[in-house]
């Protein structure tokens, strides 16, 4: 993924959304069409397609509060993109995100017992960050669990093994 651009951030003193109900759901980037006979043919349309993504928040009073201003505020109703950390294959990594919500709503806020407040919509991601083709040539290649076994020994070697000071 590129250098992002985005000057907004998720707040860092909101939590991050929760499992529940997360997933990744990646837009279609195939065209198909169907023959009068044999097998229908199907094609790259797109190189980059978004991906949506179902998120849910829980946020104590203050965090709504906060999330609220910051929508309206800082991302003009939910119409700019911004800057967030999300799950995805390569683990915990920045993404460019909006909110496209469900139906005719950004996000549906609904209050819970002990001034807690579920948060949920739908996040659309421009680009979401994964290997590149030189790391999933070497992970098709070779023994993923043997090459992690020896950077690990070399780790061990060069930073508990030898003697002196290195400056790894």
């Amino acid at each position: 993924m590129g250098l992002m651009t985005t000057l907004v951030s998720w707040p860092a003193r909101l939590p991050l959304p929760t499992f529940d109900g997360y997933a990744l759901e990646p837009q279609d980037a195939t065209s198909r069409t169907d023959m009068e006979a044999g097998p229908a043919r199907q094609r790259r349309r797109f190189t980059g397609t978004p991906t949506r993504i179902p998120v849910r928040w829980r946020f104590r009073d203050v965090d709504f509060a906060t999330f609220e201003a910051w929508f309206r505020l800082k991302l003009a109703d939910g119409a700019d993109w911004f800057a967030i950390s999300l799950l995805g294959g390569i683990g915990i990594a920045a993404h460019e995100a909006r909110f496209v919500g469900q139906g005719n709503a950004p996000y549906k806020a609904v209050p819970g017992r002990g001034g807690v407040w579920i948060v949920t919509s739908v996040l659309e991601i421009r680009e979401r960050p994964m290997l590149d083709e030189g790391a999933l040539d070497i992970l098709l290649a070779e023994d993923v669990s043997g090459l992690l076994a020896a950077i690990d020994a070399l780790h061990s070697t060069v930073h508990a093994g030898l003697p002196g000071a290195n400056p790894w």
